[in-house]
């Protein structure tokens, strides 16, 4: 590729950076194009005019999916896959093809197609040197994710503990993502029936929650509500109404933009509450939420 074609492939791909700053992405889609188009134009059998070309499809492949334009990601991800099929030095880039390319298939329904892109990239990532390990733990946990969704307990646990080991060693376990993961484990746990785990994990997410968020965030929010739930599982009815108190409190503090979950928190504390009697508090609550809603 000529140094001039170079340039200016170079002053379009600075152009998206900028406008996708700005926040406009429509706009630095239109600068994805031009870049793609140029690339197009001046590809050979040149390395390094496939390389341009294939990064240019990738950039315009994340701002289609940003937008929405599904069908439009899709046929990027795959035309830039397409020019790097006998790269092995590009490992990392088709990793992160495949991917992208994966929650594409995954937002258009098409989830055996994505749990096999998503498995390639995780291939393609253990290929690197090193390994890009914070890559393969997002690719574990996507993929725990779709075989909760079919019912496979063990094929989702086996993902997210893969998920886990690998962000504790990378990250520490005072880290959001590693906070993150312990909950979905949590989670899954609470719908399987293995509660006593549900609520060590749930605790542990709390905890790390706690620690970088403060209590007046919504993930620590979310983290008490899931705790107290999974107390009522294993009889800590006293424990588990104070983090639903927690949970409540938190997200009311949050504001309107939170009502969603206000709403949840208040059913599931109310639920409670009935089950123990507490007929007029539990009114008492509900009424409260729906007036602050509704004001």
């Amino acid at each position: 590729m000529d140094s001039p074609t170079a340039t200016l492939i170079h002053i379009l791909r600075e152009r998206v950076d900028e406008m996708v700053a700005q926040g406009d992405l429509d706009e630095a889609r239109h600068a994805a194009t031009a870049a793609v188009e140029k690339a197009q134009q001046a590809l050979s059998s040149d390395l390094d005019s496939i390389d341009e070309f294939a990064s240019a499809l990738e950039v315009r492949a994340e701002l289609n999916r940003k937008l929405g334009y599904l069908e439009e990601a899709r046929d990027d991800y795959k035309g830039a896959i397409d020019q790097l099929e006998n790269r092995p030095d590009r490992v990392v880039q088709k990793g992160r093809l495949h991917a992208g390319y994966g929650a594409v298939h995954d937002e258009l329904g098409n989830t055996a197609r994505a749990s096999e892109l998503w498995t390639q990239a995780i291939e393609f990532f253990e290929k690197a040197d090193p390994p890009s390990l914070l890559d393969i733990a997002a690719m574990s946990n996507n993929l725990a994710f779709l075989k909760k969704t079919e019912g496979d307990v063990e094929g989702a646990e086996a993902h997210f503990l893969k998920a886990l080991e690998i962000l504790h060693k990378e990250l520490g376990q005072d880290h959001e993502e590693t906070a993150s993961v312990s909950n979905n484990i949590g989670a899954l746990y609470q719908g399987s029936g293995f509660h006593e785990q549900a609520r060590e994990m749930h605790m542990i997410a709390l905890e790390t929650r706690r620690k970088i968020f403060g209590e007046t965030h919504p993930d620590t929010a979310q983290s008490h509500n899931n705790l107290a739930l999974a107390l009522l599982n294993t009889g800590d009815k006293a424990w588990a109404r104070r983090h639903f108190e927690k949970a409540l409190g938190a997200f009311e503090a949050l504001g309107p933009e939170y009502a969603s979950d206000i709403e949840a928190v208040a059913d599931n504390y109310c639920d409670f509450l009935r089950t123990e009697g507490e007929i007029t508090l539990a009114d008492q609550i509900s009424s409260r939420v729906q007036g602050a809603l509704v004001a």
